[in-house]
């Protein structure tokens, strides 16, 4: 397959075959070479096919073979023309990141980091099928699918002021619950304020590096100042609504059409495509609030330990979501349907979309690390508007499957590791510790490097672990 190099971090896949648009992947010459381990490159010009896609069909300097589209997949679809894809938002629905500023500097929580893991782990449900401290019913459960993180403040969860630090202010408007199926629901209604497991995690986190001032002092933060991360999306909830209509769609539209059976997807505009659209936006609610349920657990815990809960949001960001949003395309303003899977929203200074405070600068991202490894905080840019939609990597994208991973490590060997290296880990498991190793990750400096010189997220701080809490 020819691969064309645009300059140091962009690179285009030529148009060729049953393509309706070249492919768009950012990366350096390193991470390019680890994109093309697998089958990244073959699905962006699967995705390149797909019906009414406009522009590019694009990969993250995070991308890695995925279900259907790669994650780290970014692709817009015409209104009238296009499709939209199960397959590309991804089964974690609003899989997404949150960052909690405290008021603490490191010398203050050092010695207490300890009992703070510990109180979390305590008080957080985490791994594979745990339910939630709230015992809520089906009808509370349809409320939280309408409302998201507002139904959470609604009732004592937090504060109004933690809705005007979110994307889409916590709450995204057009879910219908009769779309989701009984399946759905009974896996959902169990798993309110659960952080799930895989590469789902809880950090407390130092800032290490201050890159922009300016950036810093708006988010209100400094050097050394203690940040807390929370890394989960909609649970089970968001995965069987990604389930059911992926059958659906291949049920009604087939597959035999496709470059892969993985794209099943259908007509935005159509009855199937409009019901999905309609029960994603629950679990993308879902999500929104199940952040906030686990954000309310870790002012809990800060007040038992620490003595103070005032700690504030910074940003609340989502990674696998389809939106309905504007942009300019060959000189022209219009609505397309933008699937993120894998990828975060990273719009610049202006954008009615981002809150008012910060406006002016553009919307905060943040694109965690893997266990032990960094975080940053960059911003939004004009140019990622004009080169990938608004969007920017969510992460530092696996590079070795999990299989590979507990060939090549142990779970034991790892904390023993990490605890040298300064960083408490708590898990659930052994094993989905030794799945979740740094080493499986590509390297997340180089990743946030290729979004920063790429123009499509501008570095504001880099951020490293002191306790890590897994599923």
């Amino acid at each position: 397959m020819e691969i064309k190099k645009l300059n140091d971090y962009m690179w285009e896949l030529p148009k060729q075959g049953s393509m309706n648009v070249p492919g768009l992947v950012f990366a350096s010459e390193r991470l390019m070479s680890k994109i093309q381990h697998d089958k990244t490159i073959e699905q962006i010009r699967n995705v390149a096919c797909l019906k009414g896609i406009v522009k590019h069909s694009i990969a993250m300097p995070d991308a890695h073979q995925g279900y259907g589209f790669p994650i780290g997949g970014v692709a817009a679809f015409d209104l009238e023309e296009g499709i939209i894809s199960p397959g590309g938002v991804g089964y974690d629905i609003n899989c997404g990141v949150r960052l909690i500023k405290t008021p603490f500097n490191f010398s203050q929580v050092e010695l207490r980091k300890k009992d703070l893991i510990n109180d979390m782990f305590k008080n957080i449900p985490a791994g594979v099928g745990r339910a939630g401290k709230e015992k809520i019913n089906k009808d509370v459960f349809a409320e939280i699918t309408e409302k998201g993180a507002q139904w959470a403040v609604e009732n004592g969860f937090g504060k109004k002021d933690d809705l005007d630090s979110m994307e889409e202010y916590g709450k995204i408007s057009g879910s219908e619950f009769s779309k989701v199926s009984n399946e759905a629901v009974q896996r959902g209604v169990p798993q309110l304020g659960t952080l799930g497991s895989g590469n789902h995690f809880l950090e407390i986190q130092r800032i290490d590096k201050i890159i922009d001032e300016k950036a810093a002092k708006t988010f209100g933060i400094k050097k050394d100042q203690i940040v807390v991360m929370v890394h989960c999306g909609s649970r089970g909830f968001g995965h069987q609504i990604a389930s059911d209509y992926i059958k659906l769609m291949e049920q009604k539209f087939g597959h035999e059409h496709l470059p892969d059976r993985e794209l099943s997807c259908a007509p935005i505009q159509s009855e199937e495509g409009q019901r999905y659209f309609k029960a994603m936006h629950c679990a993308i609610n879902f999500a929104f609030a199940n952040r906030q349920m686990i954000t309310h657990q870790v002012r809990e815990s800060f007040k038992r330990v620490m003595g103070e809960e005032e700690l504030d949001i910074i940003y609340d960001v989502c990674h696998n979501v389809a939106k309905i949003e504007e942009h300019v395309i060959d000189g022209q303003r219009r609505k397309v349907c933008v699937h993120r899977k894998g990828a975060t929203r990273s719009f610049g200074p202006g954008r009615v979309e981002i809150p008012e405070k910060y406006r002016s600068l553009g919307q905060p991202v943040i694109i965690p690390g893997s266990m032990g490894t960094a975080s940053y905080i960059l911003l939004g840019t004009t140019k990622a508007e004009e080169l990938s939609f608004g969007s920017t990597a969510h992460g530092a994208g696996r590079e070795m499957s999990r299989t590979q991973a507990l060939k090549d490590f142990r779970g034991e060997a790892l904390v023993k590791e990490l605890l040298a290296q300064g960083v408490d880990v708590k898990g659930t498991s052994m094993k989905g510790l030794a799945e979740e190793a740094p080493g499986c990750y590509k390297d997340i400096d180089e990743v946030a490097l290729v979004s920063h010189e790429a123009g499509i997220g501008k570095m504001v701080a880099r951020l490293v672990p002191i306790a890590v809490m897994k599923g």
